[in-house]
């Protein structure tokens, strides 16, 4: 059962000495383990630790239940601290405090050099500061979306504070009201390079309360200013609170006090003896250098969360209709709000924009949810980790950008989010050379190459409004993080030959598969997306000469084994893209040829060599050799050999 966070008035005699005790203990357990380690970040462990041993030992936590869905949820920002982090769980019971002094930074071990989410008490995986407040509104915010009672605490160092990020969480957690968030930073002015006053000095205090936040200053090492500091900002929850803890860097031991050497390195044997004496720990250092030898214990698995929702009826886009595809996935996205609200026992679900509404179609989800849509302004790296973090905690979440911001410059959030197995479904549009006036700083040409470096994301590219629709509606249903790429033009709806919707009644987007749009002889077309559709139109036109043509849609990774008989090997193999033909769909089937020793007649990759300029989408297309005219060409080429 979770205990009342933070229940006395103050702390007792008793609870102070255990308190102390605790943190004595634990600033041998950070020595040990980094010896042991040979590596790790000792100095700023131990002075966070109290802070840490403050908020672990009195929030709604329990050992015993670590998942308890109502618990307080902490996010340790400065991941780099792990030992201290690890030594308080175990001190704690949420963890073996010998596994925990053998198995740090080791591979046979869950307890990695930067927190890990997924073991009992770490809720996210963090180390690439910055981001630890942005994942914090994310659980802030779903702990008032889905009416769970739980505080969010966000520990963090003050060299972080200099990022751009966290400034944009301040503001996020101000304007919507965030006040169950409780920010407590480790205040030791030490950062690997020095002084953060000579590095980078901020004004933390007064940059808080610009963003409209209360501020307090504490002692970062005095248990009671702490414990009351942190129960004060609880009991007067109108606004968001930071506390600036004022700790000193190596605090405990005489020779690393202030000493930011120690910052990133561990003691050697002698130094770490020395140490444990100046704390009156017991050196058993030898003991865990020996386990280690032998140590193998399994990581802990992150869980997913059941889904429930209502999607509706797919929508219908007829032949001859042009339908830009950012615009079935707007309306799919509404369809999908409105039933979310409509239908009890749903799961709950929240759209997040970055200053894109009417370009990304978002805005008809804010239309029939406007409760549920928020608008984060241009705070795309914020954006992306609160999206995350929302995701992970029993929200379906939907992100939607441009796919330069949304993938290009957030691929650090959306790497950590993959690393933290979220539920994200992240919708990027204008991909391609499809923006078109917008020239080359607009143009996402490298979205497929950028996401395969991510194991756990996956990429949709569908090729037409009605596959669109189906897969929008498909990926809100399944767990896991998905990233939906689209263009911006209006375009074909894709037939069968005898003129029906390709993607018409009865179909259902399935994971994994492709789309035979057209069978021919000797040529294959592998196409996705904007291009799709042109490969089509230069397929039945090519036909009226005799030239059969096969074209393959591919909207996602798909088994090419089944294809490699009849479509690829021995036969002429068109690759046909909107993108960096060097990392794009040309790249993956030329690896899987490769890789199989399964080859084609011939190789022909149609995509982009370089940057391209501003114009229409016709234009450059024409330009780049991506319209129907250049692409019947090279077919007709291709055909004679």
């Amino acid at each position: 059962m979770l205990k009342e966070r933070f229940e006395y008035q103050k702390l007792s005699e008793f609870e102070l000495e255990r308190m102390k005790e605790l943190g004595r203990l634990c600033r041998g357990d950070i020595l040990k383990m980094t010896t042991v380690a040979k590596s790790g970040h000792p100095g700023g462990s131990m002075s966070s630790i109290d802070m840490y041993l403050t908020v672990f030992a009195n929030a709604a936590v329990d050992p015993k239940d670590p998942w308890n869905p109502n618990r307080d949820r902490i996010i340790v920002s400065h991941g780099h601290t792990s030992p201290g982090v690890y030594s308080i769980l175990a001190r704690l019971g949420f963890l073996n405090l010998d596994d925990v002094l053998t198995g740090f930074r080791y591979a046979n071990s869950p307890f990695e050099g930067h927190v890990t989410r997924g073991i009992p008490g770490v809720e996210w995986s963090t180390g690439n500061l910055g981001q630890g407040l942005s994942a914090a509104c994310g659980m802030a915010l779903a702990s008032k979306i889905t009416n769970m009672d739980y505080h969010v605490f966000a520990l963090m160092s003050d060299a972080e504070q200099a990022k751009g990020q966290v400034a944009e969480a301040r503001r996020f957690a101000k304007k919507y009201g965030l006040s169950n968030i409780t920010v407590v930073i480790d205040y030791n002015d030490a950062q690997i390079s020095g002084h953060m006053r000579n590095v980078m000095f901020v004004d933390i205090k007064r940059e808080y309360e610009a963003a409209g936040w209360r501020v307090l200053e504490t002692d970062g090492h005095d248990y009671e200013q702490l414990y009351g500091s942190i129960r004060y900002a609880l009991e007067n929850d109108d606004v968001p609170t930071a506390i600036l803890a004022r700790t000193v860097m190596g605090k405990g031991v005489s020779f690393m006090e202030d000493d930011v050497s120690y910052h990133g390195k561990a003691l050697s044997l002698e130094e770490c003896d020395r140490a444990l004496k100046e704390l009156g720990v017991g050196d058993d250092v030898e003991k865990y250098v020996k386990r280690r030898k032998i140590f193998d214990k399994p990581h802990f698995d992150m869980s997913e969360y059941e889904i429930k929702i209502d999607t509706g009826e797919s929508r219908m886009y007829e032949e001859g209709q042009r339908v830009a595809n950012r615009d079935a996935f707007g309306r799919a996205l509404a369809d999908i709000s409105y039933f979310n609200l409509k239908v009890k026992g749903n799961t709950p679900m929240a759209v997040l924009d970055c200053d894109l509404k009417p370009s990304t179609k978002t805005n008809m989800a804010e239309r029939v949810s406007p409760d549920r849509f928020y608008q984060v302004g241009v705070q795309e790296h914020n954006a992306a980790t609160i999206a995350g973090a929302l995701s992970s905690q029993g929200v379906i979440t939907f992100f939607s950008d441009f796919g330069v911001f949304g993938i290009d410059e957030t691929y650090n959030q959306q790497r950590l989010n993959d690393l933290n197995y979220t539920n994200l479904k992240l919708v990027v549009t204008h991909v391609g050379t499809d923006v078109g006036e917008d020239g080359k700083t607009h143009h996402c040409v490298d979205y497929t190459g950028v996401l395969r470096n991510l194991y756990h994301f996956e990429l949709v590219v569908p090729q037409d409004a009605n596959q669109t629709d189906r897969v929008v509606r498909h990926v809100a249903k399944v767990y896991g993080n998905y990233a939906i790429a689209v263009g911006r033009s209006k375009i074909h709806i894709i037939t069968k030959r005898s003129g029906e919707p390709f993607f018409g009644e009865g179909y259902e987007f399935v994971y994994g598969e492709c789309d035979l749009f057209r069978e021919g002889d000797g040529i294959t077309i592998f196409s996705y997306g904007q291009t799709s559709h042109i490969a089509v139109e230069a397929a039945d036109e090519l036909s009226k000469e005799g030239i059969h043509v096969s074209v393959i849609g591919v909207p996602c990774p798909f088994d090419m084994a089944k294809w490699v008989g009849n479509y690829i090997s021995g036969k002429h193999v068109i690759t046909f893209e909107d993108h960096n033909v060097h990392t794009g769909l040309a790249s993956v089937l030329s690896e899987f040829m490769t890789d199989n020793g399964v080859y084609p007649k011939t190789f022909t990759k149609i995509g982009l060599t370089d940057y391209t300029k501003s114009g229409t989408a016709e234009m450059l297309y024409k330009m780049e050799g991506l319209d129907v005219n250049s692409l019947k060409e090279k077919i007709r080429k291709v055909s004679v050999l």
